[in-house]
């Protein structure tokens, strides 16, 4: 038993660590979050996607998505337009800036994460799944919505677009400062 459990506490450790690291690389090269650049990469798959398929792509609930998708427009990076066929519909594309910026984009551990997930049998994923459901009741809220990995809350929204705006960011300016002596 303690055997599995180290290897199951070691494994969510790796896997955290490593989407930190790519989060981190994502914000230092270009300025915004793992989340925004894991969502970029959805819509550069998807034109004229939707926020509930971005969702669906990003196996994430629309409101978080939402909220990763209102910073990269508010940054020039996405554009929203109402469907042409349907004038219920948002589609939600690149702009130029947005397709420049995955140009540079470094890989993200999330990417990763998910081609080996979904490498994984179904039945495997089932068990993977009720075990960390279960272990995720004991330390957060199920009422509680997840948000995408390490992107700041809905609540910071607004500020963070009112700091960004004047920063040039759309994390807000919050830019790290690596050894500098400065914390952010």
């Amino acid at each position: 038993m303690e055997s599995a459990l180290n290897q199951l506490i070691d494994a969510l450790r790796r896997i955290t660590q490593a989407i930190r690291l790519s989060s981190s690389v994502a914000q230092d090269t270009l300025g915004i979050t793992g989340a925004q650049l894991f969502v970029l990469q959805q819509i550069a798959e998807a034109p004229r996607a939707s926020l509930r398929e971005i969702a669906e792509r990003t196996l994430t609930d629309q409101s978080s998505v939402s909220v990763v998708v209102s910073r990269l427009v508010v940054a020039g990076y996405v554009s929203r337009k109402t469907a042409a066929a349907d004038a219920r519909r948002t589609e939600l594309s690149l702009t130029a800036s947005g397709r420049a910026l995955l140009r540079r984009a470094p890989g993200l551990a999330q990417t990763r994460l998910m081609a080996a997930l979904r490498a994984v049998p179904v039945a495997q994923l089932r068990v993977a799944a009720r075990v960390l459901h279960e272990a995720s009741r004991a330390v957060a809220p199920a009422s509680e919505r997840t948000q995408m990995f390490f992107e700041p809350a809905a609540g910071q929204l607004a500020r963070d677009s009112a700091v960004g705006r004047r920063r040039g960011s759309p994390t807000g300016g919050r830019a790290r400062s690596r050894g500098k002596g400065r914390s952010s």
